[in-house]
């Protein structure tokens, strides 16, 4: 149970063509905490306030410090002070000149790409899953995903993920950091040990290199969103075996790589 809250109230002067009040708006708030791994700081990531114990677990295992749930020893969190502090039942063996005292912020681009390709070498494998999905299901999941998002639809202010069965939501997650959605998936399935390789990941940003990758570490062979690709993006997914699928809007879908998991009658 958490004391934090993901989202606030403010008076903004609201305007449009012919008019102009003011009105109580819903807010999104950003909450920076820094991990400790083994005493030492490891990494301050911008997020949601929410499921705090899912999004440090992925995190870790998106960055290569551990492998399961079950290498953590302890762990806690200083909601008031903004820390999260980690036990390894090993030592940590990652060089610090690639991992400590990152700041990671919930936006796009170079926070991240800087070191990208150290740790997503590591841990990033080819999709195994021989799952197979039609159109009417991306579509169907991806209307579930909207419906779900009570904090989209109040804020407008973060990024949605669910990992599901062809047929359903399995799991949802709300950040404003896309890939902290998505370490929040990852870190559910590391906890309760559900098994990824027959499940579809659903998205509400784009499909970026980030994000990608992101897929390939949790384990999902389909990734669904209802925006774009990079290209970058692509080309990852025709190496590591994923299927990309986005514009999943208005009963409409592009299919980009790996099209055989889509079952087209």
């Amino acid at each position: 149970m958490t004391n934090l809250t993901q989202t606030i109230h403010r008076s903004v002067l609201k305007i449009s063509a012919d008019q102009h009040d003011w009105e109580e708006d819903e807010i999104v708030t950003e909450y920076p905490l820094t991990i400790f791994l083994n005493d030492e700081e490891f990494a301050t990531i911008v997020c949601t306030p929410a499921d705090l114990v899912e999004m440090v677990i992925g995190f870790l295992a998106a960055e290569g410090a551990i492998k399961s749930y079950e290498e953590v020893k302890q762990l806690s969190i200083d909601e008031a002070q903004g820390f999260a502090y980690v036990d390894l039942h090993k030592e940590t063996i990652l060089s610090q000149s690639f991992y400590s005292k990152r700041r990671i912020t919930s936006c796009c681009g170079k926070s991240r790409q800087s070191f990208y390709f150290f740790s997503d070498a590591r841990t990033a494998k080819p999709a195994e899953g021989a799952i197979s999905v039609t159109p009417e299901q991306c579509m169907h999941l991806m209307r579930e995903l909207q419906a779900s998002s009570d904090i989209h639809r109040q804020t407008g202010g973060v990024h949605n993920a669910a990992l599901c069965s062809p047929d359903q939501v399995l799991l949802q997650y709300s950040d404003i950091g896309r890939h902290n959605a998505l370490d929040k998936i990852y870190g559910k399935c590391l906890q309760d040990q559900i098994e990824t390789q027959d499940k579809v990941l659903v998205f509400s940003g784009r499909i970026s290199s980030e994000v990608l990758l992101k897929a390939a570490k949790i384990g999902a062979a389909v990734i669904l969103s209802k925006s774009a690709p990079t290209d970058l993006a692509l080309q990852l997914a025709e190496e590591l075996n994923i299927t990309a699928v986005g514009f999943i809007r208005n009963d409409k879908m592009n299919v980009y790589t790996h099209i055989h998991r889509i079952a087209i009658s």
